[in-house]
Parts: structure tokens; sequence; C-alpha cells
């Protein structure tokens, strides 16, 4: 989890509220309801406009995305569903939009994190939807300097648990 922490809540080119915000679309592309709903709260507590990432979710062609965000929002798609196709021009399109290597790698490694724990989630069997229940959200009714840490300390949680 220091890992995750490091990846969605430490220092970035991406804003916290955007890196949270790739981990929803990728949930949702994934049809992982748990985590498209777990971090749709985070984003929004970070900013994001819960009505934009319906929009993005329904259709990413017609989202009103910030245009310097589309193109690795883009990237991200096309690295979720046909990884094999990927292109230079992808690549490019990011940087055509003023974002660096360092903010595409970031966006890369936040759609590889949440493949697998996608993955992990439904191989499991977790079936809590958020959407259903938000109130349970570990964030709902939080502010950001709440959530500087939560995947170290979900970790942490966890690991105490297995002790018993």
């Amino acid at each position: 989890m220091e890992y995750t922490d490091g990846l969605l809540r430490g220092d970035g080119e991406l804003s916290v509220g955007e890196r949270e915000l790739i981990a929803t679309y990728v949930s949702a592309l994934n049809a992982c309801s748990f985590c498209t709903g777990a971090h749709r709260a985070y984003a929004e507590v970070f900013g994001i406009d819960g009505a934009l990432i319906d929009a993005l979710i329904e259709d990413f062609e017609t989202a009103p995305v910030d245009e310097r965000l589309r193109p690795v929002l883009a990237y991200v798609a096309k690295l979720n569903t046909l990884p094999s196709k990927l292109i230079k021009r992808d690549a490019q399109a990011v940087y055509d939009a003023g974002w660096s290597e360092a903010a595409l790698y970031e966006a890369v490694q936040v759609c590889a994190l949440f493949n697998m724990m996608n993955r992990i989630i439904e191989g499991t069997g977790v079936n809590f939807d958020y959407a259903e229940a938000p109130d349970g959200h570990p964030a709902a009714g939080s502010t950001p300097g709440d959530q500087a840490a939560t995947y170290r300390r979900f970790g942490e949680m966890i690991e105490a648990m297995a002790k018993g």
C-alpha cells in the first residue's frame, strides 16, 4: 500500500484529483463497481466534479473534460483496452497538451495499478458498490488533508486484522 500511497497521494505533475479520476475511469472501463465508486469519492474530495465523472464514464467523446487532460485520458483508455495498439502519436498528443514524460508515466502507473487492483477485487468476489451507500465510504465528509495517507492507513488496518 506504500506504493499506492506514493503514486496517488505523493507529489506529481498530475494533481491528486486527476490521478483519482484516472483510477475511477480505468475502474469503470473494467466494470469494477467497487473501485469505480471508491475512487470516484476520492476524486470528488480532491476537486473533481461528480457530473464530469458521470459524463466521462458515459461517453468520453462528449464529456466536458479539460482539453489539456483529454489526451491523457485517451492514452489511458487505449492503454487499458488496446495496449499493443499504442503508437508514438498517442504519447505525442499528451506532450503537445503540455504534459511531461513524467506526467505520462504517472498516468501509465495509475492505469497499471488499477488493472491489477480491479482484478484482485473482482477475483476475490468483492461486490460492495459505494454508489449505493456513499455514506459508508471513508472519504464521506472528509477534506483532502484527511485523505493524505489513505492507502497506507488501509494497509495497516488490513495487517492488524490479519494478525488478529
